[in-house]
C-alpha cells in the first residue's frame, strides 16, 4: 500500500472516530423523563442512612450529585468496571438515553 492511500485511510478513520465520540457525548438528558425512571433507584438511594445486608455498606445518596458523575458511574456498572451485582443489573437494563435522563433529573435535585 502506498503512503497516500494509507494516509487517506488513517485520516478517514480518525474523522469517523471523532464523529462517533462526539455523537455519544451529544446525548442530552431530559430531567422530566428521568423523574419517571428513578423509581427503582429510590428503593435504596432514597432512604436516609440505608445500609444493605451483605456486604454491609452504606448506600450513597445520589440526589444532587453531578450529572457527569452519575453518567460515568452507570456506565461503569453497566460495563463491569465497577463491581456491584445489583447496580450492574440495574444499569444493564438502561438505554444510553435513560442514563442521561436519570442523571439530568438526579443532578437537578437538592443535596
Amino acid at each position: 500500500m502506498t503512503r497516500l492511500p494509507l494516509l487517506a485511510l488513517v485520516a478517514a478513520a480518525s474523522v469517523l472516530g471523532l464523529n462517533t465520540a462526539h455523537a455519544a457525548d451529544a446525548t442530552q438528558g431530559n430531567a422530566a423523563r428521568g423523574k419517571t425512571l428513578v423509581y427503582t433507584c429510590a428503593g435504596c438511594h432514597g432512604i436516609p442512612g440505608y445500609e444493605n445486608a451483605y456486604p454491609n455498606y452504606r448506600v450513597p445518596k445520589i440526589a444532587g450529585q453531578h450529572e457527569q458523575y452519575i453518567i460515568d458511574a452507570l456506565h461503569a456498572y453497566r460495563d463491569g468496571d465497577r463491581s456491584h451485582p445489583t447496580m450492574h443489573a440495574q444499569a444493564s437494563s438502561l438505554s444510553e438515553q435513560d442514563i442521561h435522563d436519570i442523571a439530568a433529573y438526579l443532578s437537578s435535585l437538592a443535596k
